[in-house]
């Protein structure tokens, strides 16, 4: 019994064990016993402990938070709270108009400076504006500090030597309790010896303050000079003397050692567009260095390719924000293109139409907290990888991975939703490997998009290089670089995506670009808008050769008449025996080519033709088979007469591009689409259908195996009608009525077809066009014929593009608005 006593102990004992702890009420007092209450001090003691210590923690948890503002924003308020001070000091100081406060605080600021006092304000006031307007590091700083405190001393110190103030009250108006050290000074040393150490003391504080060594004060002095007569400054001077500076300074010293050693310089440093200048090298190579590595923990006993040296160090210390580069300035009116003796007295849009956007940021913080993600999904992984470096777009930054000896590509491009999932965006694409690199490509969007204006790509180097009338600016690629084209080169391009893509900004930059870069006698335009709206800003600009044309019957004639126009010129070709219309317009220029013996014509230099359609899938559902023929034929022999075609489309199926149409254009430019099938459809390949939308798209040139990703220029509505108005004022347009009449021999079988029935016909267009309802049922009623010609009568609207095709026992659809009619029955022919 002894035994089972002692297990039955030891059973109860483990298990209240936790229990003893606590120090339960003793037994005798029952469970329902009030607790002890307060007395009348203690209870509101308590509370007010409780609520003040509710207050403290909150201020606490907001100061926490406080330190999460941006640096901007807390440089702003720092800037506005000086503001605040030099508004006090100015009311108190010069207008006693601050209250007793103010009056308190303008006594203490004399006795302290004396009549120094009068000039603070001007000096808070300039300081408040150089805390907004750009941040200060802390070597600026010290110099400042010490600069304004060595002024102050001198300043004050030399009132004191002229006034001599004995009273508390005189020293008020002289130089304060600061200006007694220039006292003390004089009784040590007399006045003779103490006011030029003073002046000496203020001379070495306006150095401080304006950053000049005393090698420089001459130039300074040159530059000041210069700047009173108006004259310009010595350039390569100043900035040889900024360069020496640089380089004597610390910061110089360890940017030149950072560039030295070269630690991820050329593959972590996004790349910059030339236009942006060289000066941001050192900055770019500066925070390289310091850039995070890879993600950055520690790797050690992996045994990685260069795991060690490319992910093993510590993170290192957050770089000082890169400033943004700086921004393309607005060329000169020299660098406009050249109009070689065709502009006559046209002059083109200045470039100042066009305004400037923001300058694009070169890295954020967003960049280095992706990297480390990324890094950690390849750990997690287990795969011998690691981001080397990136490129910042205006939309979407390229990150680059290496992979290690032995890695597949497939097991990084596996890792989509991974690394989707990783840096919180669906969006992401995966370029395998990136062209001209050993790297794989992740596109990841930017948190905050830039916007690229048309203004910056047509004032960058490489569009101002090349003064060909057809070149246009299409926007930014992925590595920040300015992306321009050529039409004359494509020579025939087709733009598609899904509504809101990007499609109509890019060809509202195409047409500007046109506009402000060649003149009527250099390009002209044929633009066909089947949507009515898309165009109507361009109505009567000069480079016109017909009024917009919006009818879709009207623009398979004018397509048509763009076949006519080809063959013409082949003719004027073969005859000057060239092959090009370039060679042909130079031979015109010299005399060379003149008109056969007999003829009356005047041989001049064929424009190039530029040819717009902006919706395709309008004239392929009124006339597919004449449209596809002309463009079929347009696109296969246009490119040596100088005529060039834009295809756009927002619905990019195989009904409407169709094969022959793909085959016969070369050049693709795709946005976002909806589905994996039509970018298959426009760049025979994926890809646009993981686009952001938005002007984000893909440009796949003549020639060009990958497609090149790219985010489309901006241009507003404001500065088109600028641009449009300038060229309306140079000169009237010159039409050419003829392109959207149907060639003679269609006109012949039209009436052949007729034959007898023209104004039967004419009676029944009017009929359906004004009831705005094609029923052949409603014709036999009104007209009152026969099933059979009530029947033919409906089959020729058909035919001249009057009503649709039919749908059965539904009637037809009306093609043709009633504010058309007049331009229907003319084309009818008869009274």
């Amino acid at each position: 019994m002894a035994p089972r006593t002692s297990k039955s102990t030891t059973r109860r004992r483990t298990t209240p064990a936790r229990p003893k702890k606590s120090a339960p009420a003793p037994k005798s007092a029952p469970k329902s016993a009030p607790k002890p209450r307060r007395g009348g001090v203690a209870a509101p003691w308590f509370g007010l402990a409780g609520g003040v210590g509710w207050v403290v923690r909150a201020i606490g948890r907001q100061a926490a938070t406080a330190k999460e503002i941006e640096p901007e924003h807390r440089r702003d308020g720092a800037g506005l709270l000086v503001l605040s001070v030099a508004i006090l000091l100015a009311m108190a100081v010069w207008f006693d108009l601050a209250g007793p406060a103010g009056d308190f605080v303008a006594t203490v600021v004399r006795r302290a400076v004396g009549a120094v006092a009068t000039l603070l304000p001007l000096v808070l006031l300039g300081t408040s504006v150089k805390l907004m307007r750009a941040p200060a590091t802390g070597r600026h700083k010290g110099r400042a500090l010490v600069g304004w405190t060595a002024l102050a001393v001198s300043v004050t110190g030399l009132l004191d030597l002229m006034w001599r103030p004995e009273t508390l009250t005189e020293r008020e108006w002289a130089g304060g309790l600061l200006g007694g050290l220039g006292g003390l000074l004089s009784q040590a040393v007399t006045a003779w010896v103490a006011t030029p150490m003073l002046l000496l003391l203020a001379f070495f504080g306006l150095l401080v303050v304006t950053a000049t060594p005393i090698a420089r004060v001459p130039a300074r002095l040159a530059g000041i000079r210069d700047f009173l007569l108006g004259r310009p400054a010595g350039e390569a001077e100043s900035e040889e003397d900024e360069s020496a500076a640089e380089s004597e300074s610390p910061a110089g010293r360890r940017g030149a050692s950072r560039r030295r050693q070269g630690v991820y310089a050329k593959d972590l440093t996004p790349a910059i567009d030339g236009d942006e200048g060289a000066g941001d090298g050192e900055a770019a190579a500066d925070e390289a260095t310091e850039a995070p590595a890879a993600g950055g923990k520690a790797a050690a006993g992996s045994g990685r390719r260069g795991a060690a040296g490319r992910r093993g160090a510590e993170p290192a210390a957050e770089a000082p924000a890169r400033p943004a580069p700086v921004h393309t300035p607005a060329p000169s009116r020299a660098e406009q293109p050249a109009l070689t003796g065709l502009g006559g007295d046209y002059t083109l849009p200045p470039s100042n139409l066009l305004r400037p956007g923001a300058a694009g940021k070169s890295r954020s913080k967003v960049n280095d907290q992706v990297i480390e993600a990324l890094q950690n999904v390849f750990e997690q992984f287990n795969i011998d990888a690691a981001v080397t470096g990136f490129t910042r777009g205006p939309t979407v930054t390229r990150y680059e991975v290496e992979l290690g000896s032995g890695i597949k590509v497939e097991r990084i491009t596996q890792l989509s939703r991974n690394i989707a999932y990783a840096v919180k965006s669906p969006d992401i694409r995966i370029l395998s490997p990136i062209p001209g690199k050993s790297a794989v490509g992740v596109e990841i969007p930017n948190a905050d998009p830039e916007t690229v204006s048309l203004g910056d790509v047509l004032r960058s180097r490489v569009a101002t290089a090349d003064h060909h009338p057809m070149v246009v600016g299409l926007g930014k690629d992925i590595e920040g670089g300015y992306v321009v084209a050529n039409l004359a080169k494509m020579p025939h391009i087709l733009i598609a995506g899904a509504t809101g893509a990007g499609k109509s900004s890019c060809l509202n930059s195409l047409l500007s670009s046109i506009l402000m870069r060649a003149t009527p006698d250099m390009v002209r335009l044929l633009l066909i808008d089947p949507k009515r709206v898309e165009l109507t800003s361009y109505e009567g600009v000069p480079h016109l050769v017909h009024p917009i044309v919006t009818n879709p019957k009207k623009a398979a004639d004018a397509l048509d008449w763009v076949v006519r126009e080809m063959d013409m010129r082949y003719d004027d070709l073969a005859a000057a025996g060239v092959r090009h219309v370039d060679e042909f317009n130079r031979k015109v220029r010299a005399g060379e080519v003149k008109a056969p013996p007999g003829s009356e014509r005047e041989i001049r230099p064929h424009p190039y033709l530029l040819v717009i359609v902006d919706e395709l899938a309008d004239l392929m559902m009124v006339a597919p088979r004449d449209v596809e023929d002309s463009v079929v034929r347009i696109t296969q022999l246009a490119r040596a007469a100088g005529i060039h075609l834009v295809l756009a489309t927002q619905r990019p199926s195989v009904d409407v591009v169709t094969g022959l149409i793909k085959a016969n254009v070369p050049s693709r430019l795709a946005f976002a689409t909806s589905s994996l099938a039509d970018s298959r459809v426009i760049l025979d390949q994926p890809g646009a259908e993981k686009l952001l939308g938005r002007g984000d798209g893909l440009f796949l040139p003549m020639g060009a195996s990958k497609p090149q990703r790219l985010q489309g220029a901006w241009v507003t509505e404001a500065e088109i009608a600028d641009v449009v108005a300038h060229c309306k004022q140079q000169r009237e347009p010159e039409f050419r009525e003829e392109v959207t009449a149907p060639p003679p021999e269609k006109q012949k079988q039209i009436d052949d077809d007729i034959g007898d029935d023209l104004q039967l016909l004419r009676q029944a267009v009017e009929l359906v066009v004004t009831s705005q309802f094609g029923s052949t049922s409603m014709l036999q009623r009104k007209l009152r014929v026969g099933f059979a010609k009530a029947g033919r009568l409906m089959d020729l609207m058909e035919t001249r593009g009057v009503v649709g095709p039919s749908e059965g026992s539904k009637a037809r659809e009306v093609l043709i608005k009633p504010d058309e009619l007049p331009e229907v029955l003319e084309s009818l022919g008869g009274d």
